[in-house]
């Protein structure tokens, strides 16, 4: 198998280069991911993936989108809350996908690769879009909001989990390096290559901070924005609606 050599710093700077970029990085975690995704958080990864599940609204009969859907989590997670509803997860690397449809199967759930920022789902279709370390993969935050936005239906719920950057400039400092040396001790233990988990804090300094995130969705109109804090306040629990009319 050839060696994953890619560099992040190199790969972020152009949507179609970081969407290159996230397919082959992706490619080589795959076998890895669940495993290390419970590593870097220290075993709270599951417990905070369970709370986005909970902090979703009844529903009947559902049409769920998971963004980045990786492996499954959240997917399986929507399958089991909504018996009687439709799951898709969408991915843009095979791979993660491939492990994903390798678990438990589910009658009301389908994966599909598509890129986030460029969907084929009709608009207004969906009922509840999540996603878990997904926003911050987007070749842009502008575009995957838009498409959130298209995708929703008057009154839907949007729950995104994912690393969150404080606006303060000493602490986003202070995360980084801690989060460029946890992932690149993993990257080493795993893969014999640091870059591979860095791309962590390489991506989520050229992510918005939470309240410029904030402020995006607020600019698309969506309403009744909640936030959760975990982990130092570096994991966030989004919570947000579409309007019931537009």
């Amino acid at each position: 198998m050839q060696r994953f050599d890619l560099k992040a710093n190199e790969w972020l700077d152009q949507p179609d280069r970081k969407r290159q970029y996230n397919v082959a990085l992706f490619d080589e975690v795959a076998p890895k991911y669940d495993f290390v995704t419970q590593a870097l958080s220290l075993g709270r990864d599951s417990t905070w993936k369970r709370k986005l599940i909970a902090a979703l609204p009844p529903a009947d009969r559902p049409q769920c989108l998971d963004l980045a859907c990786g492996t499954g989590d959240l997917c399986f997670g929507l399958a089991d809350k909504y018996p009687n509803g439709s799951v898709v997860g969408v991915d843009i690397c095979e791979s993660m996908l491939d492990v994903a449809r390798s678990r438990f199967q589910r009658d009301n759930l389908q994966f599909q690769i598509g890129d986030m920022s460029a969907m084929t789902i009709p608009s207004q279709s969906i009922d509840i879009v999540t996603g878990s370390y997904a926003l911050r993969n987007a070749p842009t935050i502008e575009s995957v909001l838009d498409e959130i936005t298209r995708v929703l239906k008057p009154g839907a719920t949007a729950a995104f989990l994912d690393f969150s950057k404080p606006p303060n400039q000493f602490v986003q400092t202070t995360q980084h390096s801690v989060l460029l040396a946890w992932g690149g001790f993993w990257g080493l233990a795993l893969h014999a290559n640091p870059e591979v988990y860095a791309y962590i804090a390489r991506s989520l300094r050229q992510f918005p901070d939470r309240q410029q995130l904030h402020k995006l969705l607020t600019e698309r109109g969506f309403e009744r924005i909640e936030s959760e804090r975990f982990y130092f306040g570096w994991i966030e629990l989004l919570t947000f609606h579409q309007p019931a009319t537009k």
